[in-house]
């Protein structure tokens, strides 16, 4: 294991490793990757926030450019913009792991998505063994994706955002977020209500790391909803109404041309409720989508669980969930 705090050391290390055949993991905060039970047989590079800090200029029209090195905790980051008054990033606030990995994951929470802010990430190209910056249009952004995730070709070594001063969030989309804060869906509220109004939505669900929680040991969200075709959203409606009943709606949101389905609504109704426990793993107590591991479960284990929820919903919905985390060394 090789821990590295600077841009430079990473590609030092990178190279290294490149060079020699070396088989190479890199991880940050780790907070959303399932590694496999036998470990990794290779050097792992471990991300950390060290001398570099944020850097930030004003764009005198209100607009704020910040880079953000890829080891610093990512949710210091959101803090630190809220505190200086900068709207766009409010929305992620308790998301743990680093800054670097955002832009691999696109990350997204309560409406906002990194993808709606980001203007450049540096990277280094394990292929050509340059470091390149990519533009926004450049990193393949889609609904908990990019050019970056699944590939082992770039490493992430900064992110650069463009923020909005003036101590007010960006209009508030999510409906649960504008409810818990008493504004109207498209209204703004101050930069640390709108913080403090996720951070007690997030914890209510699990979603903020404390160690006296034991719903708080898992990946966050293990599977994405589904985003379905027009055709095959009517039938999964049709399908719906044969099993739960005419007048049990089944909830969506536009994604494009297509619509997006809650993932949590479709486990519940298939008999996977809150707390449901295969052995030592479980499904979390506040959130369907978080799978918890809370008494020393094994990697094996917390996969037998999730492929269960996963052919449960096929078979009821005949839609099949995709894994959110980074899957190391096993197959799903």
């Amino acid at each position: 294991m090789t821990e590295v705090t600077n841009a430079e050391e990473i590609v030092e290390t990178v190279r290294s490793a490149d060079e020699a055949g070396e088989p190479l993991l890199i991880l940050a905060g780790g907070s959303n990757v399932v590694v496999a039970d036998a470990g990794f047989a290779g050097r792992v590079l471990l991300l950390r926030a060290g001398g570099e800090g944020l850097r930030f200029g004003r764009g005198g029209d209100g607009r704020v450019a910040l880079t953000v090195p890829a080891g610093m905790s990512w949710d210091t980051v959101v803090e630190a913009a809220v505190a200086q008054g900068w709207a766009g990033i409010e929305a992620l606030s308790g998301i743990p792991g680093s800054a670097g990995a955002t832009p691999i994951q696109n990350v997204g929470a309560y409406g906002q998505e990194v993808a709606q802010t980001i203007v450049e990430v540096t990277a280094y190209d394990r292929e050509s063994g340059e470091t390149r910056s990519l533009r926004a249009d450049e990193c393949g952004f889609a609904y908990r994706t990019s050019r970056f995730k699944g590939v082992d070709r770039w490493v992430v070594l900064s992110v650069s955002f463009v923020l909005y001063e003036g101590g007010d969030s960006m209009p508030v989309r999510y409906a649960e977020l504008a409810r818990t804060l008493g504004v109207d869906t498209g209204d703004r509220a101050p930069l640390p209500l709108v913080r403090d109004a996720v951070l007690d939505l997030r914890r209510g669900k699990g979603m903020v790391l404390d160690a006296d929680d034991p719903d708080t040991r898992s990946v966050g969200s293990f599977f994405t909803n589904p985003v379905l075709s027009a055709a095959a959203y009517e039938g999964l409606v049709t399908r719906c109404a044969d099993l739960l009943g005419p007048d049990v709606p089944v909830p969506s949101w536009p994604a494009g041309d297509d619509r997006k389905v809650p993932a949590a609504w479709l486990i519940e109704r298939a008999g996977f409720t809150k707390g449901y426990r295969r052995g030592r793993v479980a499904i979390s107590s506040k959130h369907t989508l978080a799978l918890t591991n809370s008494d020393h479960g094994t990697t094996a284990e917390l996969l037998d669980l999730a492929r269960e929820i996963r052919d449960g919903v096929a078979k009821t919905f005949d839609v099949v969930l995709h894994p959110e985390p980074i899957l190391v060394g096993v197959e799903f």
